[in-house]
């Protein structure tokens, strides 16, 4: 077994499937179970104080998920193990990794993001915290915690800056990249590629709204204001139904769509599968339609960049305030909104080409001045 350890630590072997996580009926609502499919007790709890705590059931299944391992062999696994979710079965697929020379995006890599592992530490951790806090043991946390993050976030004023700090160790170092928005002269030809008015009413719905992609999923006939070009969604993360605006061409095409289809029953999403039985569209599906998009164009857009284009467009409107714009994305944090207030990369591109193909300006005197004055006094 300790072998074994050093293995995963190092990235030479892979986890034994030994535990996974099932549903249950009654909060938490789910479960890690061990080899037998018994339940591991010290688990329930600590999921169940979750749900009891407010958050939401997707939660306490993520967190059971990242409990199935040893802090340091779970980090040496994490960081050489691909991740399933980003299996290619195109032979011809970019290399995972490359940057799209249309976007300037790179493509994913085949293994666990950074924020991942500090995800799956965090869980642990607070794992481990909760027991210690009922003294229930083990008394040692397994994963190691930042004295300097401590002291840094201290007693410290909500507008003021934060000190610098030395991550804990195992701990990951995760890159702050801009957001990354569709340009407008790129944007004309993305929606071109799609093709039927439920994939238009989306994207047109969620770059006019900001709405995060399962948000807008789930809206039902009920959720649409048409007089007041409102569609109300329920918050990521919580059980709040909240107003966003909808621009007058989304609802124009919604209306057209649902013409088509039919109403759809007063508790159901307003977005459907067009082939076999008619149920709900879902995120998967939604993913799909930007991904037949990219393959025509050649880009490697995402559903989130759809709300990165929103971000991008309001922050950048002289008629919005920055605060207009974080109520209308429901940003927690005004610093999330002011991030979209960079310039993106195309506008430079495009400024500096601009300032290449620009004459050079040829220096010229008022008429009636003598030249070898002028030399004179300017030199040649």
């Amino acid at each position: 077994m300790l072998d074994l350890r050093h293995q995963l630590i190092e990235g030479r072997a892979d986890v034994p499937r030994i535990g996974s996580v099932i549903e249950l009926n009654t909060i938490p609502w789910y479960a890690v179970v061990g080899p037998h499919e018994s339940v591991v007790a010290p688990v329930v709890p600590y999921l169940r104080g979750l749900i009891l705590d407010d958050n939401r059931p997707p939660t306490a299944k993520s967190y059971a998920y990242d409990l199935l391992a040893d802090a340091s062999a779970l980090v040496g696994w994490l960081r050489t193990a691909p991740n399933p979710q980003r299996r290619r079965s195109n032979p011809d697929a970019p290399r995972p990794g490359s940057v799209n020379p249309r976007t300037g995006k790179p493509y994913l890599r085949t293994g666990y993001a950074p924020s991942t592992i500090n995800h799956c530490l965090t869980v642990v951790s607070s794992f481990y915290a909760y027991h210690r806090h009922y003294n229930r043991g083990p008394l040692v946390n397994p994963v190691p915690e930042s004295l300097a993050m401590r002291r840094a976030l201290a007693h410290r004023a909500p507008d003021g800056e934060v000190q610098s700090f030395r991550r804990a160790r195992l701990r990951q170092k995760v890159r702050r990249s801009d957001p990354r928005s569709i340009p407008d002269a790129m944007w004309d030809e993305f929606f071109a590629g799609l093709t039927c008015d439920r994939d238009r009413a989306a994207v047109l719905l969620y770059v006019s709204s900001g709405s995060r992609a399962s948000e807008f999923l789930g809206v039902t006939p009920g959720d649409i204001d048409w007089p007041k070009q409102l569609i109300w969604v329920v918050t990521k993360g919580t059980d709040d139904r909240e107003a966003v605006p909808a621009s007058p061409q989304a609802l124009t095409v919604l209306a057209a769509y649902l013409d088509h289809i039919g109403l759809p029953p007063a508790d159901q999403p307003v977005l459907r599968t067009r082939r076999g039985l008619d149920r709900p569209l879902t995120y998967w599906a939604m993913r799909r339609v930007i991904q037949r998009v990219n393959d025509k164009l050649g880009t490697n857009w995402t559903l989130h960049d759809l709300r990165h284009t929103a971000a991008t467009r309001m922050a950048n409107d002289p008629n919005l305030t920055l605060a207009q714009v974080r109520a209308i994305l429901r940003h927690t944090d005004l610093a999330t909104t002011g991030r979209y207030l960079n310039a993106r990369v195309e506008d430079l591109f495009d400024a500096l080409q601009a300032h290449y193909n620009r004459p050079r300006v040829q220096r010229s005197f008022a008429p009636g001045y003598d030249l070898e004055d002028v030399k004179a006094v300017f030199g040649a």
